[in-house]
């Protein structure tokens, strides 16, 4: 499998994102939207950081069962229930990034989001990835 990330020069440089990814692998991974939703179902966390960081982990041990690492990431779709104040959080929330899945971006998106499935849910995370 390999993943080459893509970022023209005519394009704004990206910041916690690629502008493309091109994949080849033979098993494709979609991963399914994931909250702050702990093992018994309910929300952890009060802040948007905290629970980005426990819908990432979330997302992470999904494809982890899948058989994938962060690095086959191509793809990850945010969904915010504040767009502002996750564009306030965007330093803490690319810390946490890295610390969880490293320094390599897949191509990504944020939409803002009226509600979520969970009322008390703040950010939810999808991902394609691809694997050997």
């Amino acid at each position: 499998m390999s993943l080459e990330r893509i970022n023209p020069a005519e394009l704004s440089p990206p910041t916690g994102f690629s502008h493309a990814v091109a994949a080849t692998g033979s098993r494709l991974v979609l991963l399914a939207g994931q909250t702050a939703l702990d093992g018994s179902g309910k929300v952890v966390g009060d802040t948007l950081p905290e629970q980005f960081e426990r819908a990432l982990a979330n997302l992470l041990a999904a494809l982890a069962a899948a058989g994938g690492t962060p690095a086959d990431l191509g793809r990850v779709t945010v969904y915010a229930v504040d767009v502002a104040a996750y564009r306030d959080h965007a330093p803490e929330l690319g810390r946490i990034w890295r610390r969880l899945a490293g320094r390599d971006y897949p191509a990504m998106a944020v939409i803002g989001a009226v509600r979520l499935w969970d009322d008390q849910a703040l950010v939810e995370l999808d991902g394609i990835a691809v694997l050997d």
